[in-house]
């Protein structure tokens, strides 16, 4: 019990180094480990270190904002409060985002494309999107016409963006030099839009706190309104995501639930022990108004769909008139 408590405290102090940073992705389940060493303890002499082990695992528990796992299936995982919303769609278009971390070597590819065509969202934020992915991507060019791939340099690791809504006029989608981020303004209905997909490495030892440093620039570069998802591989409560957000001055969504586990455990695991590593950031005038993890599509990450809409007050507008077209591979993105 003590042991784990140190690692839960550890986890605390991830804006001190990373390494602590690196045990904050795990506070739930350390927190649950914890409470149920507790437990027993409780009628030892231990007692009143077990007591004290149980409130600090409760704790530790409140801050991560994850809702108590449900034994039952739930429409939206996240839903914001009508107080959370400045104004709450009436006659308001709402749009839908979905981020799906692809899996580089998906034996299913064709539960992906179903899945899109299905849901027919808005825009597509995706993660490893490899030179298989670039293929099966083809398919639904028609119905995705306006997107932007970017490569990782081991052809693996990419991300892209799809649209069906074009890109504004006089903008160009932006490629991260390594492949780790994608830019693109999409028009939503005359409302300029930055909309950006994210790939993350693992958390220290590996390469993550010093790739967030790389991505400071295409960050602080996003539009004054903007949303961005992806696979941050970091929990929403790490120093690493509060890092990202705050270079980009976004605002984390509250997690939809957790989206990975280990491919070949259950399903089951995945939505109720599982890490929840994939984000929404959103800044400006987009209102997140719920947010869902859908079914199981061949990866080892669930596919989550966001609904949001725009503040009328905080319009950036675009020129009608004219009509974007997709640009990939364009090495620099034209402000003003």
């Amino acid at each position: 019990m003590l042991a784990l408590s140190a690692a839960l405290v550890a986890g605390f102090f991830g804006t001190l180094h990373p390494a602590f940073d690196s045990f904050a992705h795990f506070r739930v389940h350390l927190a649950v480990l914890m409470a149920l060493c507790a437990l027993p303890l409780l009628a030892t002499s231990f007692r009143l270190q077990a007591a004290a082990a149980l409130v600090f695992a409760v704790a530790a528990y409140a801050t991560t904002s994850l809702p108590l796992p449900r034994l039952w299936p739930v429409q939206a995982a996240y839903e914001a409060k009508p107080g959370d919303q400045a104004v709450y769609p009436g006659d308001q278009a709402v749009y839908r985002l979905l981020q799906m971390n692809l899996r580089f070597d998906n034996p299913t590819p064709k539960k992906v494309l179903s899945l899109i065509g299905r849901t027919n969202p808005d825009v597509i934020t995706l993660d490893e999107v490899s030179e298989m992915w670039t293929t099966e991507l083809g398919y639904i060019t028609s119905a995705y016409p306006y997107r932007i791939l970017c490569p990782y340099p081991n052809g693996v690791f990419g991300v892209a963006l799809l649209s069906r809504r074009p890109f504004a006029a006089g903008t160009k989608p932006f490629c991260e030099r390594r492949g780790a981020m994608a830019i693109a303004t999409v028009d939503f209905g005359g409302i300029g839009v930055d909309v950006a997909a994210i790939h993350l490495s693992w958390p220290w030892p590996r390469e993550q706190p010093w790739q967030i440093g790389e991505l400071a620039e295409p960050l602080a570069s996003l539009g004054e309104t903007a949303i961005m998802a992806g696979d941050c591989n970091a929990a929403p409560w790490s120093a690493a995501v509060r890092r990202v957000a705050s270079l980009g001055k976004l605002t984390v969504m509250p997690s939809a639930g957790p989206s990975w586990i280990y491919r070949k455990l259950p399903d089951f695991l995945r939505r109720y022990a599982g890490l929840p590593i994939d984000q929404v950031f959103s800044k400006g005038g987009v209102m997140i108004h719920s947010a869902s993890r859908l079914e199981d599509n061949g990866s080892d990450h669930l596919p989550v769909m966001v609904e949001f809409s725009l503040r009328p007050e905080e319009k950036k507008p675009v020129d009608e008139d004219e009509t974007a077209l997709a640009a990939i591979g364009q090495p620099v993105r034209p402000r003003g």
